[in-house]
């Protein structure tokens, strides 16, 4: 038998490996980039959060199937086995999140590189595929560097996100051209753009929130955690939680609760407190050691507040609206900063056209799909490689609906 698998991703490379070990199975990897797993390599701030303790299947969204089997079949468990196995040790941090113990990706991209040698797959880099057919049962792959021909295809194509390190929307075309259909493509675990002029002073702060983001005042999703403000927009793990949402749903509202540790009543009971005590004092120093001081001072411009005025001037009703505005610090979210800044695709492969159970095509017998090529994706925190190798150690079982019964 032979297997064509296209793409070295992190899925590719696990599928390879997976179908490699089939007796009398022949395997090649084709690449279109000139080395394997460069978007693995700078993942995780290069670091590579390559899965997360918690994860399991009920974490995962897709808008065309719910059946994540793959989750089950080869869970998190597994893959730190099969990552011991190859040579890698890996730490947990406190929030379940997992990285090589040298806090390298590279070290993850080399124990599957050396792997995939030992495994005796032919790897061809640089290797662009343009064409797909099936005939007769046999696949046909016309690519840059020359035709190749398999019994077995497995696409781990991934998804168009991080275009910066060379992903394209490959797969969603593959898939097309074998007679599937591909869900809209959009960005994931991506910062958002906002309609606030007074975000420009506030590039580069950081601040913990509560985070509601909702759609003509109907609630949406909410995290909580760290948010970064960018010159237009907002960024940081509680930002990339809502992404999904956001992205799905443009334009909508993201409401950040700046001081979720006290009630609105508290916060200002301490303004009259501030104002009583040190009334010389202006509004631009009212929210000092409360806040960021850029974000104190933005948070009074919100108000409507003059950042010179004196706090003994400051009325009931110019705390009520500070306090209000700390509480509720709203904004009009207009875009995401697109694909060539997302970590991972929302949408794809339409997932009810694979068996769950093999992840074969319903529609062509013979061909595997795997990883972000397909319509799931996970949250922030590892989710979304425990994903790939999930999926991609199931393709790479290259089994059938009667293996299964």
């Amino acid at each position: 038998m032979q297997t064509l698998v296209i793409g070295a991703g992190a899925s590719g490379m696990i599928a390879a490996l997976t179908a490699a070990a089939i007796p009398g199975n022949r395997v090649r990897v084709l690449e279109r980039q000139a080395r394997v797993g460069r978007k693995l390599s700078a993942t995780g701030n290069g670091r590579c959060n390559l899965t997360n303790l918690n994860a399991v299947a009920a974490d995962y969204h897709s808008g065309s199937g719910e059946d994540f089997h793959a989750l089950n079949a080869f869970g998190v468990q597994e893959t730190l086995q099969f990552f011991e196995q190859l040579g890698l040790v890996c730490v947990n941090e406190a929030d379940g999140r997992c990285y090589p113990h040298s806090d390298q990706a590279t070290s993850v991209v080399d124990v599957l590189r050396f792997a995939l040698s030992r495994c005796g797959a032919q790897l061809e880099l640089g290797c662009e595929v343009q064409n797909i057919s099936c005939k007769k049962g046999r696949f046909h792959v016309k690519t840059s560097t020359g035709e190749f021909a398999a019994d077995r295809l497995i696409l781990a194509t991934g998804g168009p996100a991080c275009e910066k390190l060379g992903a394209t929307a490959d797969g969603a075309r593959f898939v097309r051209m074998l007679g599937h259909s591909v869900t809209p493509l959009l960005p994931g675990l991506v910062q958002l753009i906002a309609d606030e002029p007074l975000l420009r002073s506030l590039k580069g702060v950081r601040a913990p929130a509560s985070l509601q983001l909702e759609q003509h005042g109907t609630p949406l999703t909410h995290s909580a955690g760290e948010v970064q403000f960018t010159e237009n927009g907002v960024s940081g793990p509680a930002v990339f939680e809502l992404s999904r949402e956001a992205s799905m749903n443009l334009p909508c509202t993201l409401t950040l609760d700046l001081l979720p540790q006290k009630d609105k009543e508290s916060l200002l009971a301490l303004l009259q407190n501030r104002r009583a005590s040190q009334p010389e004092l202006t509004t631009g120093d009212l929210l000092t050691g409360i806040l960021h001081n850029r974000l104190g001072r933005v948070c009074t411009k919100k108000a409507g507040l003059a950042p010179a005025t004196p706090l003994s001037t400051l009325s009931e009703d110019d705390l009520d609206r500070t306090a209000k505005t700390i509480k509720a610090f709203r904004l009009t979210i207009t875009d995401t900063y697109g694909m060539e800044n997302a970590q991972v695709t929302i949408g794809g492969a339409n997932l009810s056209q694979f068996n769950p159970r093999t992840l074969e095509s319903r529609i062509v017998p013979g061909l595997y799909a795997c990883g972000e090529v397909l319509d799931v994706d996970g949250p922030c925190g590892g989710y979304n490689l425990q994903w790939a190798w999930s999926s991609g150690h199931l393709a790479g079982q290259l089994l059938h609906e009667e293996d299964e019964a």
